[in-house]
């Protein structure tokens, strides 16, 4: 797991910056009824894409929520007065204060997200919307090189997988209501970094060694892959 406090400074520049920022708060958005008037970011870190939230959609009064001093000192620069510094799990908001709640790039790093989707559903209005990413790691399945070689090969657990948060979800009374997608902006895998993430034990560690070797040695090792499209699901509270 990433220091978030030590990685706020430089974290908008590996993670795709504002394109992609751009493109995830256009799909949050179009997922968001109309007539809200509240949103609350979870996890909102940097705040790049609570900003986006807040300005596409004039009369949205939009929160940005996180746990890391670091991100959430750096959200407060991008919406001064609008940030808090809360865990998604124990969230300090009466029940039914918000429109909208959305999560971005959360879900897959935790190992139960069922207390976010709780305590999203809790802070809901009756009739208002959660919006999540899910199936972070099937995305990055593109089709390449890369995803031939390890094919055969698990990803490992998936905490954000459809199945699992729609599960979660309906515990609390939310029910699937859309889905959207956005295309991610300077995250197609290499073969030198997906060769990495194997000998770290991040990803296909089932393969070891000998698949991080082949892997790497495919034609063009820092040239990235096609780049990967992002889903976003969508949950009304009853």
């Amino acid at each position: 797991m990433l220091d978030y406090d030590k990685e706020a400074d430089g974290y908008d520049a590996t993670r795709g910056g504002e394109p992609r920022a751009a493109a995830a708060a256009a799909a949050v958005l179009a997922l968001v009824p109309d007539d809200a008037r509240s949103l609350l970011d979870v996890a909102c870190g940097t705040g790049i894409v609570t900003s986006r939230l807040a300005a596409g959609r004039p009369g949205l009064r939009v929160t940005g929520a996180d746990a890391a001093h670091g991100m959430a000192r750096r959200a407060a620069e991008r919406l001064p007065g609008s940030v808090v510094r809360a865990d998604g799990r124990r969230l300090p908001f009466p029940e039914g204060s918000f429109d909208a709640v959305c999560a971005v790039w959360l879900l897959h790093l935790l190992d139960d997200a069922g207390p976010v989707i709780a305590e999203a559903a809790r802070v809901l209005r009756p009739g208002g919307v959660f919006v999540t990413t899910v199936d972070k790691a099937a995305a990055h399945q593109v089709g390449s090189d890369i995803d031939a070689l390890t094919a055969l090969c698990p990803t490992g657990y998936a905490e954000d997988g459809t199945a699992r948060v729609t599960a979660y979800a309906a515990e609390h009374g939310l029910v699937p209501s859309g889905t959207a997608l956005f295309r991610g902006h300077g995250q197609g895998r290499t073969p030198r970094g997906v060769a990495r993430y194997i000998r770290g034990g991040r990803l296909y560690a089932a393969g070891g060694p000998r698949l991080a070797e082949r892997v790497e040695t495919l034609p063009g090792p820092d040239v990235p892959r096609r780049e990967p499209d992002f889903t976003l699901r969508a949950f009304r509270r009853n």
